[in-house]
């Protein structure tokens, strides 16, 4: 596995990590915590160094799976979690956010014993509270960073302007979004601003959560509690209208002797040197398989091509349902 550098932070991590999410909440039953506890440090034997999880996800049992598969490994991996949701004691999600400084305060300490951990290696926001002041959040997180609890900020789902307004008080070491051929938005002011900065960009739902890989078709039923159910782009009409895109990654895929997901990771490795996506998985199989597409190599005319095609296609459907999108900062 090939590492690289998030932004000119200093922090290395292998260039696909492994986004946990789904092991335990999201995408329908959880995954059985004994083969994924077997699946992380698999992925670790594998040279995967980067783990995503957070506390929402759950709440609280991704951490406590995280934290379980690689504590006997933590030497080895970089950990990123986050915080900003408003979760009450009993594990109930209330309604908005909350980075208030004294509730970022307890979720780092209750973070880092879930994750059975003295420090956390990167410690997003997970979305940008409008009722308090970016530059409040970067200065709490970097009394943690001088605390010791934290080494690394991020930010999940954040515009240009608040990125630069954190970064001006504590250092950005990476931003977490959505980005792939089925969601190009950060092309037009994220990705320059990154790159200006010298801050990684960790992409998640590499693999258009999982409609990329061709493994979902307008026929494909999903769980009550899979959030794809109730996502916009995940109706049928627009699984059929989207199905172009898996077209055009099944014909570079043939060409490569490759599959659908690992061109379309490729492809977003191939982007820029400080991008890393963390895809998700619950099988061993596909696990190694994504860990496959650093060696699909794109040309530069492989690249062209595979641009020009896609922005002849017309991605059908929200990312998000409305209530979902008034988090996201823009």
């Amino acid at each position: 596995m090939t590492t690289r550098e998030l932004g000119r932070s200093g922090l290395e991590v292998s260039a696909l990590g492994l986004g946990c999410m789904g092991m335990s909440h999201g995408l329908g039953p959880a995954a059985d915590h004994d083969e994924m506890v077997a699946l992380i440090r698999g992925a670790v034997e594998q040279g995967v160094t980067l783990f995503d999880t957070a506390e929402v996800y759950g709440p609280w049992v991704n951490e406590e799976l995280v934290g379980e598969a690689l504590e006997p490994v933590r030497d080895q991996v970089v950990i990123a979690t986050k915080f900003g949701f408003d979760i009450a004691e009993d594990g109930t999600q209330r309604p908005g956010l909350s980075s208030r400084p004294e509730h970022i305060r307890a979720v780092a300490d209750a973070s880092l014993r879930r994750l059975r951990t003295d420090t956390i290696d990167l410690f997003y926001q997970h979305r940008v509270d409008p009722g308090v002041p970016i530059e409040e959040v970067a200065g709490t997180v970097k009394e943690l960073v001088e605390a010791g609890k934290v080494r690394h900020f991020g930010l999940s789902e954040a515009g240009a302007q608040t990125i630069r307004r954190a970064h001006a008080v504590q250092p950005v070491t990476a931003l977490q979004s959505e980005y792939s051929l089925f969601w190009r938005e950060p092309e037009e002011s994220v990705l320059p601003t990154l790159e200006e900065l010298g801050i990684g960009f960790v992409t998640f739902s590499p693999l258009g959560r999982g409609f990329l890989t061709g493994a979902i078709d307008q026929d494909t039923t999903f769980a009550s509690n899979d959030i794809r159910a109730n996502l916009p782009r995940f109706t049928a009409e627009a699984r059929a209208a989207n199905q172009a895109v898996v077209d055009l990654l099944g014909g570079i895929a043939e060409a490569k002797g490759a599959t659908r997901g690992q061109v379309a990771l490729a492809w977003l490795l191939a982007q820029r040197p400080f991008i890393v996506p963390i895809p998700g998985t619950t099988k061993a199989h596909r696990l190694t398989e994504n860990l496959g597409a650093v060696d699909v190599e794109l040309t530069a005319d492989d690249l062209r091509e595979m641009d020009a095609a896609a922005r002849q296609i017309q991605v059908v459907g929200e990312r998000y349902p409305e209530a979902m999108a008034q988090m996201i900062d823009r």
